[in-house]
């Protein structure tokens, strides 16, 4: 699929998976490491320099320079980490400035889960895939999607609409912290990494975006969206 070209204040659905499909998080503390570096890399300046990993050392730096405010590259809209790939929702901000955010995030990982597993080379699968948002009518659908995707860990076949436990589904949802559904539901998970203003006003707030969710998994034919997604 080729890029679009980014443009300022105009939203994209971003998907990266590892190469050869292999997993890109491997423990909880390579979870936490990426959530670090989605806010971290999210800023103009440079990153301050983080150390380097072993084995023995967790997976979150603690990083006591003192830096300026953060003047954000993108707004993080929401996103969602599976063990072999991620998606994101982005707003770009000014000029390149998504393709600034994704190269230092896709580096500084990918230099930390090297360093981490003893290993060389890429550790993602090639370019990162981009969809923009055209419209409201695609926009309704993506950040529920997006969230949805932590479903294939317990209800593979929830795309085809085929849910064994419906309320056990949703359970899962609101207990999987890698994502940002907690947040969008109201819950506090990792409330500073997402800009998420826009995405409530637009769905009316926590309370509706949890029932729109679950609604959404509920009734929605995937067949009707599945053009305007990435895998």
């Amino acid at each position: 699929m080729q890029r679009p070209r980014f443009v300022n204040n105009k939203i994209y659905h971003i998907y990266n998976r590892g190469v050869d499909k292999r997993n890109i998080f491997m423990q909880e503390l390579d979870y936490l490491r990426f959530i670090h570096d989605l806010f971290e890399f999210n800023d103009q300046q440079p990153a301050p320099k983080i150390l380097s990993f072993n084995k023995s050392e967790v997976g979150l730096p603690q990083n006591k320079t003192k830096r300026e405010p953060r003047k954000l590259l993108v707004e993080i809209l929401s996103f969602c980490l599976m063990p072999n790939h991620y998606h994101l929702l982005i707003l770009q901000k000014s000029n390149n400035s998504i393709t600034e955010f994704m190269r230092k995030l896709g580096t500084g990982y990918t230099n930390y889960f090297n360093q981490k597993y003893e290993r060389t080379g890429v550790l993602f699968q090639g370019k990162f895939k981009a969809i923009l948002i055209e419209d409201d009518s695609h926009f309704i659908h993506i950040p529920h999607y997006i969230h949805l995707n932590a479903l294939d860990l317990i209800e593979p076949k929830w795309r085809n609409g085929e849910i064994k436990n419906y309320s056990k589904a949703i359970k899962f949802l609101e207990n999987y912290r890698w994502s940002s559904y907690l947040d969008c539901i109201g819950k506090k998970n990792f409330p500073s990494v997402t800009q998420k203003d826009f995405l409530m006003k637009f769905f009316e707030g926590p309370k509706n975006y949890k029932k729109e969710t679950e609604l959404w998994l509920k009734e929605r034919n995937f067949e009707e969206i599945k053009d305007k997604i990435l895998e």
